[in-house]
């Protein structure tokens, strides 16, 4: 399933993967060295120093499964329609059974902890990995690894220098090895933005795919207010404004006209009451499909303190059934972790997983940490115990910065849960490309685990309401920031001070080969997203979040990002098990062979409202063109820029690019921000009912 592929220096992996023999190549007579088992940063960015001796350090070996090619196979079988095990699950005890690593095996895993002076603190479910904790010396010492600390996007991270050995018996039983290193998953959350003050670093242009592009006169006013007992702001776009700007009284001077887009400080969004309209869920509610029977899982680290209150609170506002112990469970593994404060993510994640599926039940697994060795053991724990059908991860690493061997990890995992017939569901990121973040340094990059081919991939859009909250239109979520006049002061576009917020995660993998699901697609790569949902904090959801010290204490704010698109497809999927009777699997194959009725594909669009202007100057007036003050735009042509009033700063004003995701583009069919596209909720779920 891996893709052999030379890349800044690192040689990937093979598509053996955690199959054993690229992965275990000997470099010694008495052991094996576990090949691309470092961090990638180790051998660009210098190190601060080694890590203290005394340093306690925790490391866990996983151990190869057993019948790899047979797993291999199954997991294909399992998904093929003509197959007569199509859709016969393996439960969790077939699987360990034909896959499980024996207890002599776990023993001599053991065994070569205690005789490198390091103690096993637990073993793994059906023994697929053993944990050992020691001094930094005596893993050092023991895996024949240098651990130094480097700084990394600010933050202080440990890392090996070079690749594992591990001696004696216990050598050819290795897959991987976690815990050298400290890395840790992200979230994709995102709010709206705040103004940027380091000018963006312009990217070569790229030649956008061209779908059947929409080009349409204005927008329209959105969305009316929800009806609620609260002031929701649900009208993001307003119809159309003119404003002149000058600076300071005097020139230059600036008049704007086009698309005007409206928040106030709390942001604007849509509530369940809205997005049940748009998308008809209430339909699929009068039929009888809910959710009920199915359990939503859902692996975040740290625990919100707040979030069965929150929610509560939210259900109450929003009429929806409340979370006690008979639909509500927190599992924290190994040991209990809590957020110092309330955590937005958390919150949204079962607050709108409950809004869109409200007869499910939502078991929430917290490992104690957002490192690879931990989340990744924790998605294990959910997976192996089968705690639901369908699994939400609002989480992801950068693919080129992640080590091979966690990305091997992590599709070993998924592709457990796919022959269990559990749907992993992971966000895209909320960063485009990544080639925002060090264009100069490193190519594109996609996001793990949602890569991994057993994984669906869940992206973002843009989401504007009609009238009475009907669903009006829809566009990649990628979104641009150019500020034209900031507290009495005109800037003359083009200016370069065009920034690249956020957007849709996408893209080829550069290390897992396209899965069969994917054959039409271009490329030889997995391809990302598969599908996706609202992730454009510009036209995000109501969360409710406590705030210690701040009143009222309860609060309702807009959040979105693919943090958002994941948990909400994940309810959708749970619903989608209940109409079809049975468990799905693994959701990415059924998606690129449904009914177009069934998803929305999301097509390029513009409009001649966009925003443009003149500028006056002591020398004359200049007009400018929409695509001038949108610039830089990265190759983007078809996109939808508005006007926003900034509320936080005076005599400010910004202008929002919509649809502009660094080198991604949306087309007709599959693309790289939004893959199939958008699921029409009732026609989606009433086709695995018939």
């Amino acid at each position: 399933m891996t893709l052999g592929k030379l890349f800044c220096c690192t040689l990937l992996l093979s598509s053996s993967a955690m199959h054993g023999s690229a992965l275990s190549a000997p470099s010694r007579t008495d052991g094996v060295t576990v090949t691309n088992n470092h961090p990638r940063f180790s051998s660009s960015v210098k190190a601060l120093g080694p890590v203290e001796p005394d340093t306690q350090v925790e490391v866990s070996i996983w151990l190869k499964p057993h019948n790899q090619e047979d797993l291999d196979f199954v997991a294909r079988d399992l998904y093929d329609p003509k197959s007569a095990n199509y859709r016969r699950w393996l439960t969790p005890a077939e699987f360990a059974r034909r896959y499980a690593p024996t207890a002599v095996e776990v023993q001599t895993i053991r065994d070569f902890f205690t005789a490198n002076g390091l103690t096993t603190v637990a073993t793994g479910p059906n023994n697929f990995f053993v944990r050992a904790r020691g001094t930094a010396a005596a893993i050092s010492s023991a895996f024949r690894v240098t651990l130094n600390n480097y700084e990394v996007d600010g933050k202080v991270i440990r890392g090996n220098v070079e690749d594992p050995f591990v001696s004696g018996k216990a050598a050819p039983l290795v897959a991987s090895i976690s815990g050298l290193d400290n890395m840790e998953y992200t979230h994709p959350i995102a709010q709206q933005t705040t103004i940027n003050s380091i000018p963006m670093t312009v990217l070569p242009p790229t030649s956008p795919k061209e779908g059947a592009r929409k080009t349409i006169g204005s927008i329209p006013p959105s969305a009316s207010a929800s009806g609620t007992s609260l002031a929701f702001n649900n009208r993001c776009f307003v119809g159309q404004t003119s404003q002149t700007f000058t600076t300071s009284g005097t020139l230059p001077q600036a008049t704007y006209a086009g698309n005007e887009y409206t928040a106030s400080a709390s942001g604007c969004g849509y509530t369940p009451t809205d997005i049940r309209t748009a998308y008809n869920l209430n339909g699929l509610y009068a039929e009888g499909f809910d959710g009920t029977g199915q359990t939503i899982v859902i692996v975040d680290w740290c625990g919100s303190p707040n979030v069965l209150s929150d929610t509560n609170a939210f259900s109450s506002q929003f009429n929806l059934p409340q979370l006690t112990s008979s639909n509500f469970s927190i599992t924290y593994t190994p040991t209990p972790s809590y957020c110092e404060a309330p955590s937005a993510e958390i919150n949204m994640d079962v607050q709108w997983a409950h809004a869109v599926a409200p007869g499910a039940k939502i078991a929430l697994v917290v490992p104690p940490s957002a490192s690879f060795q931990d989340l990744d053991q924790g998605l294990f724990y959910a997976v192996n115990y089968q705690l639901g059908n369908v699994i939400s991860g609002s989480y992801g690493s950068e693919e080129i910065f992640t080590p091979s061997t966690v990305l091997q990890t992590e599709e070993f995992i998924t592709e457990t849960a796919a022959v269990m017939g559990i749907s992993t569901n992971f966000s895209t990121g909320d960063s485009g490309d990544y080639t925002n973040d060090m264009p100069w340094a490193f190519p594109s990059s996609v996001s793990s685990p949602a890569a991994s081919p057993y994984a669906t991939a869940v992206g973002g859009v843009s989401v504007v309401l009609g009238a009475n909250s009907t669903l009006a239109y829809q566009w990649g979520w990628g979104t641009n920031e150019n500020v034209l006049a900031q507290q009495g002061k005109v800037t003359t576009p083009p200016a370069g001070n065009g920034y690249f917020n956020f957007g849709s995660g996408g893209g080829a993998s550069s290390f897992f080969l396209k899965p069969s699901f994917q054959a039409k697609l271009p490329g030889t790569s997995r391809q990302l997203p598969d599908v996706s949902w609202i992730g454009d904090p510009f036209t995000g959801v109501y969360i409710a979040i406590s705030q210690s010290g701040s009143l009222p204490a309860l609060q309702y704010q807009v959040y979105a990002g693919t943090s958002l698109a994941c948990p909400m497809f994940s309810a959708l999927w749970a619903i989608a098990n209940q109409a079809a009777g049975v468990p799905l699997g693994q959701a990415a194959p059924y998606l690129y062979t449904m009914p177009a009725s069934t998803i929305t594909d999301i097509l390029p669009m513009s409009f001649k409202s966009n925003v443009g202007g003149t500028v006056q100057t002591s020398t004359g007036t200049t007009a400018y063109t929409a695509d001038q003050i949108a610039a830089p735009l990265e190759g983007t042509t078809s996109y939808v820029s508005a006007l926003w009033d900034y509320p936080m700063l005076p005599n400010t004003a910004v202008l929002l690019t919509f649809g502009t995701d660094t080198s991604l583009a949306t087309a007709k069919g599959w693309d790289n921000v939004t893959g199939v596209g958008v699921p029409n909720a009732k026609n989606f779920v009433e086709f695995f009912g018939h």
